[in-house]
Parts: C-alpha cells; sequence; structure tokens
C-alpha cells in the first residue's frame, strides 16, 4: 500500500473514532470498547475494498457487510455515515427516541446495513447465507462479516462455519476481533474458546493471523483470502479493545460502558492530537 493511501486511511479511521465516540457519549449508553477496536477493519473494507455506493446502498452486485457483533453499531454506523450513506451529524442522535440509529443495526431503517443483527451468532449465519446465494445466483460480489471473539462461544458460530465450508464458499471473508476481552473480562477466562485458529482449520476454513490496526497487514490478508479457492476465509486480528483512546485500552470495564462528559472530552482531544500528528 503506497503512503499517501495508508495515510488517509489512518485519518479516516480516526475520524471514525471520534464518531464513535460521539455518539455513545450523546446517548450515555452503548459499546465503545469493541467498536473502537475494529475502526480500523471498517475503514479499510468501506474505503479502500468493498464495492458499495452509498447512492444505490441496494444495489444488487455491491459487496455485502454483516456486522455479527451487532452491539458495536457504532463503529458501524461511524463508518457508513462518513463514508456518505447518511448525516455524520446524525451521529449524536444515536439511541435516542424515535432515532434510526438504534442500539442494533436495523437494515430497515439505516441505509448501507446489509443485515439487522445483534443476537450473537446469527450475524455470521446471515453472511453464510449470502455467500451462498451470491454461488448461486453466479454473482462476483464478496461477503465480508466480523466476528467478536467472546462471540466465538456462541454454537451457532460453528454450525455456521461448517456450512460455509461445506459449500465451499470463497466469497466470504470473516474477520474475528481478537482483543481477549468480553463483557466479563477475558475470553479465557469466561469460557476460553482457544485454540481459535485450530478450530478454524478444522472445520475447513483458510486461516489468517494480521495486526488489526496495520492497514499493510489488513490489505495482505484481504488479498489472500481472495486468492484463496474453494475455502472460506477467517481473518484472526489481533486488536486492542479501545484502541484509540487512552484510558480505554485492554479494559474490559469499557465493553458497555459510555464516557461521561469529561470523559469524551478527553477521549476527542486524545483523537484530535492523533489526527494532527498524521
Amino acid at each position: 500500500m503506497d503512503a499517501k493511501t495508508k495515510l488517509e486511511l489512518q485519518r479516516t479511521a480516526t475520524q471514525i473514532r471520534k464518531g464513535i465516540i460521539t455518539a455513545v457519549a450523546s446517548a450515555g449508553s452503548g459499546h465503545p470498547g469493541g467498536s473502537l477496536s475494529v475502526a480500523d477493519i471498517m475503514t479499510f473494507l468501506y474505503f479502500k475494498e468493498m464495492r458499495v455506493d452509498p447512492k444505490s446502498p441496494k444495489n444488487p452486485d455491491r459487496d455485502r457487510f454483516v456486522l455479527s457483533k451487532g452491539h458495536c453499531s457504532p463503529g458501524l454506523y461511524s463508518t457508513l455515515a462518513h463514508r456518505g450513506f447518511f448525516p455524520v451529524e446524525d451521529l449524536k442522535s444515536f439511541r435516542q427516541a424515535g432515532s434510526y440509529l438504534e442500539g442494533h443495526p436495523n437494515m430497515d431503517k439505516v441505509p448501507g446495513v446489509d443485515m439487522s443483527t445483534g443476537s450473537l451468532g446469527q450475524g455470521v449465519s446471515a453472511a453464510v447465507g449470502m455467500a451462498l446465494a451470491g454461488k448461486l445466483d453466479k454473482k462476483d460480489y464478496r461477503v465480508f462479516t466480523v466476528l467478536g471473539d467472546g462471540e466465538l462461544e456462541e454454537g451457532q458460530v460453528w454450525e455456521a462455519a461448517m456450512a460455509a465450508a461445506h459449500y465451499k464458499l470463497d466469497n466470504l471473508t470473516a474477520f474475528v476481533d481478537y482483543n481477549g476481552l468480553q463483557i466479563d473480562g477475558k475470553i479465557i477466562d469466561v469460557m476460553n474458546p482457544e485454540p481459535i485458529a485450530d478450530k478454524f482449520l478444522a472445520f475447513g476454513w483458510h486461516v489468517v493471523n494480521i495486526d488489526a490496526h496495520d492497514f499493510d497487514a489488513i490489505e495482505k490478508g484481504v488479498e489472500e483470502a481472495k486468492a484463496t479457492k474453494g475455502k472460506p476465509t477467517v481473518i484472526i486480528a489481533h486488536s486492542v479493545k479501545g484502541k484509540g483512546v487512552s484510558y480505554m485500552e485492554n479494559q474490559a470495564s469499557w465493553h458497555g460502558s459510555a464516557p461521561k462528559k469529561e470523559q469524551a472530552e478527553q477521549a476527542l482531544a486524545e483523537l484530535d492530537a492523533l489526527l494532527n500528528s498524521l
């Protein structure tokens, strides 16, 4: 990836992180930690990789994205807003009465949302269905989905994984946001899903490990997925929960807690400082 493109992606990801903080702080509720950890992946997909058009969000030939960990909707909403699907100013209405930006993504209300998600395990299952439909219809679109590492504790995830391999869905790429934390603490203490890579290999997937905050690594992982034929790919993205906000990083307590006014101001100041340094 050339330096100019990488810089543009870094700046965009920082703006998206600002939108996440703005949305959650405005609502006084939400899930900032896991939204911040996937901001770079979302930025790469929507601003570099995916074939999408804000002017035609239901184009049947578009690439699809499913946020399987639907509670991290602030990350998806901020990405869609900055990509032009709806006004960035609307992020301030997140979770407000009457707002179309609900706590979980709603495909009937939010432009650019390809699947309503929230119940963990169901999003990746829908992504498998979309990829299978693409194969049956002989379409060339690709399907991307993001799962939380804690979400891997859901049995439905592995039923979906088995189906994806059975149908040889090489048009499906799943990212696992591997930040090691969930609402109750470390994933290895709550219900250890390890060894994650070995499990996906055993289920018939191609496996890639990357740094979730390195755009070169994200690009390389996606290119490897696209080059893999006859099986789906999972990209295990090693991330930092709360990435970009010092006091949120690697803290499970920020899984589902909103920052107070002073905390939000500090977070935005840190992100502005990062933006000015780029």
